[in-house]
């Protein structure tokens, strides 16, 4: 098979999955790290590369997994708290083998719609990397990643987009 037919393979294979659906095999630091590193070759206007993960393993995930949780209990009002969600939120977390942080660090060069682009295209990237190596994977945007910034220590001009989950798929 050439190079673009195992392309266009991995791209019609690329789907989300869920940590429900990961299996408890590790994977190696080293490809997850390879996953996150490959994504960054991704485009982004005037070489801005405006992207920042945090991937999360082991302790560092369980932590973010209790801040997370925190969060949600703070947000959330009383009446519209839901033990399910409270609990869904440590379920992913402990279910995926790692959690990246997708920070997005804005400027005044670029407009802000092309900087949450080259992130976009980078996660894509991370989704491809994922798909051709048997690792499954999801991005989640939830509404609780708008309130994280000070768990992550973000800068002023500095956003989390969101989540992204991987876990393995091969028992």
């Amino acid at each position: 098979m050439n190079k673009l037919e195992i392309l266009k393979q991995i791209i019609k294979e690329r789907k989300s999955t869920f940590p429900k659906d990961y299996t408890e095999k590790e994977i190696p630091t080293e490809l997850i790290e390879d996953i996150v590193n490959t994504s960054i070759s991704a485009p982004n206007h005037k070489r801005t590369k405006p992207w920042k993960f945090i991937i999360f393993q082991g302790e560092e995930k369980q932590k973010l997994g209790l801040e997370l949780q925190s969060i949600y209990k703070k947000m959330m009002p009383k009446e519209l708290f839901l033990e399910k969600k409270y609990d869904d939120i440590a379920f992913r977390i402990n279910r995926s083998e790692a959690v990246v942080a997708l920070i997005c660090e804005y400027n005044i060069i670029v407009p802000e719609w092309e900087e949450t682009a080259a992130v976009a295209m980078a996660v894509q990237n991370m989704y491809l990397m994922c798909s051709a190596s048997n690792i499954g994977c999801y991005w989640s945007s939830a509404r609780i990643t708008e309130h994280i910034k000070k768990a992550f220590t973000l800068q002023e001009n500095q956003k989390c987009l969101g989540l992204f989950y991987m876990g393995n798929l091969e028992n």
